[in-house]
């Protein structure tokens, strides 16, 4: 497994993979890797010849407040999880070796997919997360990037850039990784004290009573909306709702009835940490 600092060493081992016929596979993350990355490792580790893994904690898709300098990070424990992996090139650049102090910024947005759900609160946050992915797309030249289906709006965001941008690369969603209660694995969990720890568990299992309201019958949103927020008050008291949508899971854009395929996501806010989750109902 080779480390790589240099985003012009990257480009240059793209190409050649590229140019050779070799299939690679991208997953690009923040690092601080739990297992549902290394579900994403070993996937790509199946369906490619060469695996790149990012580890970058990317400073423009955090707003202004948000947890850019406190965001968890071992790189010591990231590079033994990959090398357990098998990940062949690890990408590790500096801020300034991505983002070029004397050049003007230039942004890829999708305005239309991010005016919901996380876009609400982080106005600014899908804007930086499509600009670095391009770099990474256009440094890696992956023929495969594989992404976490917990950030389905991310997911959908990046599947529409690939899209709308005709680049030669397959962006594919791998399943959420949850605890045995439940929790959806996120590095944020970290920011968990043991308390709340014990109440996380209940974001996941109100979504899923969302889903056994709508195996009943229930097709409108604003009542199964009421049903699950009542069932957060109870079992998730310190939890603060930051919202609770359900969504076309392609449009990302609110359902008036709950008939076809439709995406229950949420994010909530559990003492210093904000934890996103989602369930599609009807799959």
């Amino acid at each position: 497994m080779k480390v790589i600092s240099d985003p012009h060493e990257l480009q240059a081992l793209g190409l050649s993979m590229r140019f050779s016929g070799l299939t690679t596979a991208l997953v690009p993350t923040m690092g601080f890797l739990h297992a549902g990355h290394k579900s994403l490792l070993l996937a790509a580790r199946e369906r490619a010849d060469k695996v790149i893994l990012s580890i970058f904690v990317n400073p423009v898709q955090f707003g202004p407040g948000e947890d850019l300098e406190a965001y968890p990070r071992d790189l010591e424990r990231d590079l033994k999880t990959a090398g357990e992996a098998g990940v062949d090139f690890v990408f590790t650049p500096k801020p300034e070796a991505m983002y070029l102090p004397d050049e003007p910024a230039i942004w890829v947005e999708a305005p239309t997919l991010a005016q919901h759900l996380c876009g609400i609160s982080r106005p600014t946050h899908f804007r930086g997360v499509c600009t670095v992915v391009l770099k990474l797309f256009n440094l890696c030249l992956p023929t495969l990037a594989l992404f976490g289906e917990k950030d389905w709006q991310q997911l959908a965001i990046i599947k529409a850039m690939a899209r709308g941008l005709n680049l030669p690369v397959q962006v594919e969603g791998c399943p959420i990784v949850r605890e045995a209660d439940g929790l959806a694995l996120s590095s944020r969990n970290a920011y968990l004290t043991p308390d709340l720890r014990a109440q996380a568990p209940h974001i996941f299992k109100g979504l899923k009573l969302a889903e056994t309201l709508f195996t009943q019958g229930e097709h409108d949103p604003a009542r199964l909306k009421e049903a699950v927020l009542a069932y957060w008050q109870e079992h998730l008291p310190e939890g603060e709702p930051e919202y609770l949508e359900f969504v076309d899971p392609v449009r990302i854009e609110p359902v008036k009835d709950v008939r076809g395929k439709t995406l229950a996501a949420t994010a909530v806010r559990l003492g210093g940490a904000r934890l996103i989750d989602n369930l599609l109902l009807n799959a």
